[in-house]
């Protein structure tokens, strides 16, 4: 049974051969020998890639080489529909049997969110009928209870897990002190996978999962109040009650064929994603002059096809497309003051509401060919066409090619180019009706609100690996970037949620070092890159900006927020008879801020070290693993975001030194 899945894993990874693309991978077995293991979010975890940069949970927790967003993810090479931007994690680490991430110039199968695209796939180590329940959990009031099962009936294989994770630092400190002043966070996640064999050459899968978070946001105490509402002028901004509530849902159903040298996965997809920021309203107006309940909901459902055939022993031909239908809705229902003739808001609160509801499409198809050149040399070529008709109508014909050679065993190059379009996602694109606040606290200095456009690039990627000595590979890959219409988002205002904007012309380069070395039960890795994305021109959603700002910028090239000159992360891992020991460590040169971006933020380092041993206590085979972990273990103080720049709102900072224990059992 499990030699016949086995085939199946195989020839998916056929039709979804990442040919010219810049990977970095990471196994479960990894994952748990990280520091928290697997308590650890895909976040984090991501963050010990090459190229992939901190940020706050409210800017989306990450970037890929610079990038905004534009990160896509999938499971089993089926790529997940784009829900509502918000904090929480969907995904858990327990379903990663596999983790690559790929970046560069990407084969044609994949489109619309190019920066990076985090491939999981599902374990196939979990069906052997047994499960691991656990709870860990330490500072800041965090617990995290999980448990998992996997089994094997018949033709069938099964896995199920589920987590609840409690904690007082849902999001990131406004403050520099320990703990953060109204920042609890109740958080639920579920997945299932199913996967049985109908016969030799099919076999039917079925995912889901789904989360539920609610979210206090925390509060930055000894803010000064400018304004009076409802007879109030004085107000504690440490008793602020903002919350916000997300809820995330996902299902595919995949049936795959492998048939003469063809290789065929046709899939059905849906997500259901939800977001809803609630103000304090009489402590978001006497501060800010205006309150917003936000609710974003987003319906996407969807096809895909992609399949490969072995023409012969030298080319293999590879095709598909993609369908997806998306119902996204978009409410902002602002308490606002009104302002006198000579422009001084008036304590007589007044509501309006902004909604805007829409049925939007996206097409996709790609064709492309793996050319066996030589023994040592493959050419990929291929061509993608994307259509969207959503808030806007556009589309592009794309084409992409690479070359790999492998002149040794131990040495490969490659260089690429593909051309990418970008669609925003339908929710941040949603239109503003500015005549709603003319004349109040919430009416813009900017008075434009241009369209939300697709963002078309070229991008350019050449890297080597070389593997040194046994067990011992170092990598270099260099990247350059142009767009047209670079898609960014930023917070603009006091509730937790991101708008979208377009740059009319913007540039990314950089450069990533990469190297690892195991040896037996040692492994210890290293990254560093070196990047600057550059951007001018805002030509969309203006009044998102300040006149001055807006001036500056349109005369101007000026770093992206989120552009960080140096990043790096390391680790290492040893496993010395039943005791595991590990540390990683992230560092990061500073996120942008001040007016324009000109400024930078300070440095930072985070060094995280985990210990955990297998006792067999209860079972032979069957391990109870304690663990001891330690979060930021020099108690490094650094700030994430400062609270300036372009789209930024709020100060937040990293988390402060915190201890972590816990206790799972295999059963």
């Amino acid at each position: 049974m499990a030699a016949k899945h086995a085939g199946f894993d195989a020839a998916r990874q056929t039709i979804f051969a990442p040919n010219g693309a810049s990977a970095f991978d990471v196994n479960h077995e990894a994952i748990l020998a990280l520091p928290q293991g697997a308590n650890a979010t895909l976040d984090k975890v991501l963050l010990q890639a090459p190229g992939v940069s901190q940020d706050s949970a409210a800017s989306g927790d990450l970037h890929v080489r610079n990038e905004h967003a534009n990160v896509q993810y999938r499971i089993n090479g089926i790529a997940l529909p784009d829900g509502v931007s918000g904090f929480g994690q969907m995904l858990d680490t327990s379903l990663v049997g596999r983790l690559t991430l790929l970046t560069g110039a990407l084969p044609a199968q994949y489109g619309l969110r190019t920066a990076g695209v985090v491939d999981i796939t599902t374990r196939t180590d979990a069906f052997n009928n047994g499960g691991t329940v656990s709870v860990y959990g330490g500072s800041r009031q965090t617990i995290t209870p999980s448990v998992e099962y996997g089994g094997t009936a018949g033709e069938t294989q099964y896995f199920v897990s589920g987590r609840y994770f409690g904690t007082g630092l849902g999001l990131e400190n406004p403050t520099s002190s320990p703990n953060a002043i109204h920042d609890d966070s109740q958080q639920g996640r579920g997945f299932a996978y199913l996967s049985t064999v109908i016969d030799d050459t099919t076999r039917l899968t079925f995912i889901g999962g789904g989360s539920a978070n609610n979210y206090q946001i925390p509060n930055n105490p000894g803010q000064t109040p400018g304004f009076t509402a409802f007879g109030v002028s004085n107000f504690n901004s440490a008793q602020l009650n903002e919350t916000q509530q997300e809820r995330n849902s996902f299902g595919v159903l995949a049936l795959q064929k492998s048939i003469n040298g063809l290789d065929l996965q046709l899939s059905a997809f849906s997500r259901y994603s939800t977001l809803h920021f609630m103000p304090d309203t009489v402590g978001d107006l006497v501060f800010n002059g205006v309150a917003s309940d936000v609710y974003r909901r987003s319906v996407a459902s969807g096809i895909q096809a992609d399949g490969s055939y072995r023409l012969s022993d030298a080319h293999t031909l590879r095709g598909g497309f993609q369908v997806t239908a998306e119902q996204s809705r978009v409410t902002n229902s602002s308490v606002v003051l009104p302002l006198d003739d000579s422009g001084n808001p008036l304590d007589a609160p007044f509501s309006v509401v902004d909604s805007s509801s829409k049925l939007g499409w996206l097409f996709s198809t790609y064709l492309q060919d793996e050319w066996r050149v030589t023994n040592t040399v493959t050419l990929n070529s291929g061509l993608r066409f994307d259509q969207m008709n959503e808030y806007t109508n556009a589309n592009q014909l794309s084409p992409r090619i690479s070359l790999t050679w492998k002149p040794t065993e131990d040495t490969t190059f490659h260089a690429g180019y593909s051309r990418n379009f970008t669609p925003p996602a339908q929710v941040l694109a949603a239109p503003t009706n500015l005549a709603l606040v003319q004349n109040t606290t919430q009416q813009p200095a900017v008075n434009a609100s241009s369209p939300v456009l697709p963002e078309r690039s070229n991008v350019f990627d050449v890297g080597v690996t070389q593997k040194l000595l046994p067990g011992l590979e170092v990598g270099i890959d260099t990247y350059y970037k142009t767009a047209r219409d670079l898609l960014d988002d930023g917070q603009f205002g006091a509730a937790y949620v991101l708008s979208a904007f377009n740059y009319d012309r913007a540039e990314n380069v950089g450069i990533e070092f990469k190297g690892a070395y195991t040896n037996g039960n040692f492994r210890v890795y290293g990254n560093l890159a070196l990047a600057r994305q550059i951007a001018t021109k805002v030509v969309s959603n203006q009044y998102l900006f300040d006149p001055d700002e807006l001036a500056y910028i349109a005369s101007n090239y000026i770093y992206t927020d989120h552009a960080q000159l140096v990043t790096a992360s390391a680790g290492a891992s040893y496993r010395w008879h039943d005791t595991n020991f590990s540390a990683s460590m992230i560092y990061g040169s500073g996120l942008r801020s001040g007016f324009a971006n000109i400024g930078s933020l300070p440095s930072y380092t985070q060094v995280n070290l985990g210990v955990s041993h297998d006792f067999y206590l209860v079972s032979a085979t069957k391990p109870t693993t304690v663990r001891f972990d330690v979060v930021n273990l020099f108690d490094s103080v650094y700030e994430i975001r400062d609270g300036s720049g372009i789209g930024v709102f709020a100060p937040q900072y990293g988390p402060r030194r915190g201890f972590y224990v816990g206790v799972a059992q295999k059963f």
